[in-house]
């Protein structure tokens, strides 16, 4: 085996001489082996894409030199605003938000790059040049919080636990790009990668699973599946303060934290402690911030953005009102239909239902015009498929011809065409959706429902644990029902929300298809036949082989021009099936909170960081507490 001295980045490994590296890498190997690149970090198109070199200092976006202490503490309320679950990892219970903060990867990302991961538990990355396999060596300080060394067997026995027992959507994707994985030794373990999937993003599929304590988990005596209240034991810098189910949760920084000076963590996890509060509906919890029973709030409810914040602590300059810019992908927040319904199976039926929610009146009306509207998966971004379909992006669609929409080919991308923005009922819109439920087989009744051939109803129910959502779904029930379909609102707690996502039944509730600038296997999760059935990420079901080869093509993509080309060819398939309802989105965070938080000057591109790279001012917060505000 070869090393490439011009890739040996790694600080810790730049004093040694090639043949200690070498030993350090791969101390005993055939002659026959590949020449490997040995690095401190993987971007998508090669080492050569790297923003940071091996010596960086820090993070350009964080302050190195924030002051540690403090408390970032947060609400909770969507989906009825509890848990039962400290176990991220399995689909039993309902996990507590940031439930995962418990466990690192040997690979790490940044929010001012795209594609690139750096590392973390790991020390270096050995690989090929034709990413057959990949050696990671973990760094020699990498603890555990009870202060045991993170050992590649731990790396193994979390790769093979969610490989075999973990989330359904771990179980099906796992296998697809790792083939398997040994430990060579107490430091280091090599990933082999399935030679039929995709050459991008191996590495850092592999590099991305979280790595939990083998001992922990065995000391737990709990099969992995169950749900629990007592984590698992990771490496990250928090550990668990306290916790009161369904109320709240503390998590606590541990003193002890191994990679506390590493370069990537300078100026970064500066809270001694992150609590958050749950509330059994978001009004409760608005309330809760006034009253300063937590400090920090992203607020998404544009009523309360342009008519709540005028409380006397706002006025007072106690408490900060930010409008934040964030130059990210749109969350694909939406109305999503249950594809495994037989009466949503018709593109017809489901571009109809879709007409008849007036997002220009919702948002002029209820929204005081603050939101953006979404059509594409990619909104906000260069990814979104745009015009008729040509050149490249036509040569990527071509072999699909017959087995999509013919209007991928003949139209330019869908999109909803804009509704009156005067009255929540278009009466345009409301023709348009009652012929295509016409031709689709739904005619009036004597009751004046719409009924199929077999004499049944066309039902719409609307799944739903938020009480702000009732407002914008109610006039969407009204013009539904306007046309003859029998809509309804279903109001639910959040523990009855999740469940009957888990089991399909519904027909239609608010999800999200959170999107990458760099598409990869992630997308089988959300758009893939494999695990449709079960899967929490494909809400839809969705399940359309054409839609599986599209994946397929974007995934295995080797160039960034063809990634590209490949993702606006899938943007434009998907609009095509109608297999959502957009909602909309925000272009800025919108940000409250009391006035002792900071943050840097210059933010980073993609996330603004709030339990990242924030800290404490001692001095402000201080003149907090002698004010009796804290």
């Amino acid at each position: 085996m070869a090393i490439r001295p011009s890739v040996l980045h790694h600080p810790s490994l730049s004093s040694l001489s090639l043949a200690a590296a070498l030993a350090l890498i791969a101390p005993q190997v055939s002659a026959q082996e590949p020449e490997l690149i040995v690095t401190h970090a993987v971007a998508t198109f090669g080492v050569e894409d790297l923003t940071y070199a091996a010596d960086f200092p820090h993070l350009a976006y964080v302050n190195p030199d924030a002051p540690k202490g403090g408390e970032m503490s947060l609400s909770w309320s969507s989906g009825g605003g509890t848990f039962d679950s400290l176990h991220p990892y399995t689909d039993q219970g309902n996990p507590a938000v940031l439930a995962s903060i418990f466990f690192e990867s040997l690979l790490d990302s940044t929010l001012d790059t795209i594609g690139e991961s750096y590392c973390l538990l790991c020390e270096t990355i050995a690989y090929p040049q034709d990413r057959s396999y990949v050696i990671f060596t973990l760094h020699e300080a990498a603890r555990f919080s009870d202060g045991t060394p993170v050992t590649a067997d731990d790396v193994l026995f979390s790769y093979e636990i969610l490989r075999d027992e973990g989330l359904p959507s771990f179980r099906a994707n796992i296998p697809l790009t790792l083939a398997g994985a040994e430990v060579l030794d107490a430091r280091r373990i090599r990933f082999d990668f399935n030679p039929d999937s995709q050459l991008r993003g191996r590495i850092e599929a592999a590099g991305g699973l979280p790595v939990f304590s083998r001992a922990s988990h065995e000391a737990s005596g709990l099969p992995f599946s169950d749900s629990r209240l007592t984590p698992l034991v990771g490496s990250g810098p928090y550990v668990l303060g306290t916790v009161d189910p369904g109320r709240s949760t503390v998590f606590t920084r541990n003193p002890g934290y191994w990679g506390r000076d590493l370069p990537i963590n300078r100026g970064r996890h500066n809270f001694d402690s992150i609590r958050v509060e749950y509330y059994a509906d978001a009004i409760a919890a608005f309330e809760g911030f006034t009253a300063g029973n937590y400090l920090f709030r992203q607020e998404n409810s544009s009523q309360n953005w342009a008519n709540s914040y005028n409380f006397p602590r706002l006025n007072d300059g106690i408490v900060i009102r930010e409008e934040i810019p964030q130059g990210v992908i749109a969350s694909g927040q939406s109305f999503v239909f249950n594809l495994r319904r037989e009466k949503f199976q018709d593109p017809r039926v489901r571009e109809a239902v879709a007409l008849m929610f007036n997002f220009e009146w919702t948002n002029q009306t209820l929204f005081y015009g603050l939101y953006a509207p979404i059509d594409s998966f990619w909104e906000n971004t260069h990814l979104e498929a745009e015009g008729i379909v040509s050149g490249a992006e036509l040569a990527v669609l071509e072999p699909l011809r017959g087995r999509v929409p013919d209007a991928v080919f003949a139209e330019p991308p869908f999109a909803t065409p804009p509704s009156d923005v005067e009255r929540t009922f278009d009466r345009a819109q409301a023709r348009r959706a009652s012929s295509l439920l016409e031709q689709a087989g739904w005619t009036p009744g004597s009751d004046g429902l719409l009924r199929n051939a077999a004499g049944q109803a066309l039902e719409v129910e609307f799944l739903n644990a938020s009480p702000l959502f009732d407002r914008i779904i109610n006039p969407y029930v009204e013009n539904l029902r306007a046309i003859g379909i029998d809509a309804r609102l279903t109001r639910v707690d959040g523990a009855q929300l999740s469940q009957r996502q888990r089991d399909a039944d519904f027909d239609m509730l608010t999800g999200n298809f959170p999107m990458g600038y760099e598409p990869g296997t992630g997308l089988r999760q959300y758009f893939g036949s494999l695990g449709a059935s079960e899967s929490l990420f494909n809400v839809a079901g969705l399940a359309d082989p054409a839609v599986d080869e599209l994946l397929e093509t974007v995934i295995r993509a080797e160039t960034r021009d063809e990634m590209e080309t490949a993702t606006r060819a899938l943007d434009r398939v998907l609009r095509s099936l109608r297999i959502r309802v957009p909602q909309w989105f925000n272009q800025n965070a919108w940000v409250a909170y009391y006035n002792h938080y900071r943050y840097p000057e210059t933010l980073p591109p993609y996330g603004i960081g709030f339990l990242d790279f924030w800290w404490v001012d001692p001095v402000a917060e201080q003149a907090l507490r002698d004010q009796g505000v804290l």
